[in-house]
């Protein structure tokens, strides 16, 4: 039950890649992402590779969405018994912040919220832990942990309100 899932890769020549992965419950899903960024959803019959019973397309802020509701959470496998405060949420960092094209040590998030800003996601990927002197660039998600109260103030920070 708690075993790791290993998802196959297949190239597609001219289209992209196909991950496919057969659930516990043997249902086959598999996820293609096209080499110009679009992402389907499909549901394959497992005896026959070729037969997409279904397929859902995916803009690139649905992909996201969807992959961070089937994450989990690290505080899933906490005793319920024990209460975390914690909420993580993502911030677009627009042409109108205040801080597009500054270092995240500027905003000083932490000492002003409580909050942190753990990651920053760019459209080249994401950069985990980024230190004082991460230059932010407009279009930039940041990923943000704290209680609610902080995760807020940040986005009132980043957004100049």
């Amino acid at each position: 039950m708690d075993q790791q899932a290993h998802p196959t890769r297949t190239t597609l020549p001219g289209i992209g890649t196909r991950y496919d992965l057969t659930t516990e419950g043997g249902k086959h899903v598999s996820v293609v992402v096209h080499t110009d960024g679009r992402r389907f959803l499909g549901f394959h019959d497992p005896e026959d590779d070729d037969n997409c019973r279904d397929s859902v397309p995916l803009h690139p802020g649905e992909a996201a969405a969807l992959s961070q509701l089937l994450l989990p959470s690290p505080t899933d496998a906490l005793p319920a018994a024990i209460e975390i405060d914690l909420v993580t949420e993502q911030i677009q960092l627009t042409a109108r912040s205040p801080y597009a094209g500054r270092t995240l040590g500027d905003t000083q998030a932490r000492s002003r919220t409580g909050a942190s800003i753990v990651a920053v996601l760019r459209r080249t990927g994401a950069i985990p832990s980024p230190t004082p002197d991460f230059r932010f660039a407009t279009g930039d998600t940041l990923v943000v942990v704290g209680t609610r109260e902080g995760v807020d103030a940040v986005s009132d920070l980043i957004s100049g309100s």
